[in-house]
């Protein structure tokens, strides 16, 4: 888990400095193969000869990044394996300009906002489950959102996964706000205060989402590498390893 990549030692170093997720191996001493879950994203790594289909079940319905040797094993884990093409990215220019509506502020949410990160509802569920929830990315201070006047969060960026050298930015507008530049202005400043901790801001998003692109483009991200990872189903089999997904 050595890697020098944004993407892959992020989410692992996450894991391992939050308590959220889990680590699973193949056996406890010099393990052959290790794999790492959070919110619903696996890091998988090592070799896949000696791993049994079912030992994969509690990775079902997450997104897997693996090598190709893990390919065959995989398609027989799980019965549904679709290839989802990724961009990553590293903040490595100045943010584009922006400017607020009236009556909005941008600020770093504290544990009294968990109430407002839940009003945002299912459709940011996401954003929060890196962090346990809503009361967790509350207080986690890696959080940075637009407010308007009555404490409504109109945009929303936090760092998704917290690394040693890299953070993942993520971000969320609500949909009657959109195109107002709000999720840039909370990505600026969530990035300067990653950068304010010695660290590089990097982002990570599907190939084929435009919105995720643009956003990443204005506020500064450059494009590092592409990679591919995979979105399983259920497992096909179920045997005394499915202890249900890891979190």
């Amino acid at each position: 888990m050595a890697e020098e990549d944004p993407c892959v030692v992020t989410l692992a170093e996450h894991v391992l400095l939050t308590g959220i997720g889990r680590w699973r191996a193949d056996r406890i001493v010099l393990p052959r193969t290790v794999g790492v879950s959070c919110a619903g994203h696996v890091l998988l790594r090592g070799a896949p000869e000696g791993l049994m289909p079912e030992e994969l079940a509690p990775w079902a319905g997450s997104y897997i990044d693996a090598s190709a040797r893990f390919l065959p094993l995989l398609g027989t884990a799980f019965d549904r394996l679709t290839p989802w093409e990724r961009m990553v990215w590293t903040q490595q220019a100045e943010p584009q300009r922006y400017s607020l509506p009236r009556g909005v502020a941008v600020r770093r949410l504290g544990p009294t906002d968990a109430h407002a990160l839940t009003a945002l509802g299912t459709d940011a569920a996401w954003l929060t489950a890196s962090w346990g929830g809503p009361r967790g990315l509350a207080a986690s201070g890696h959080c940075w959102a637009a407010l308007n006047r009555a404490g409504r969060i109109l945009a929303v960026a936090c760092t998704y996964f917290r690394g040693t050298r890299y953070e993942e930015v993520a971000a969320f507008t609500a949909p009657d706000h959109r195109r107002h530049r709000l999720a840039l202005a909370c990505v600026t400043a969530l990035s300067t205060d990653i950068a304010s901790r010695g660290h590089t801001p990097s982002w990570n998003c599907s190939v084929h989402n435009r919105a995720s692109r643009l956003l990443a483009w204005t506020a500064g991200f450059r494009l590092e590498r592409e990679y591919v990872h995979y979105a399983v189903g259920d497992p096909v089999t179920c045997g005394e390893h499915a202890e249900g997904r890891a979190a």
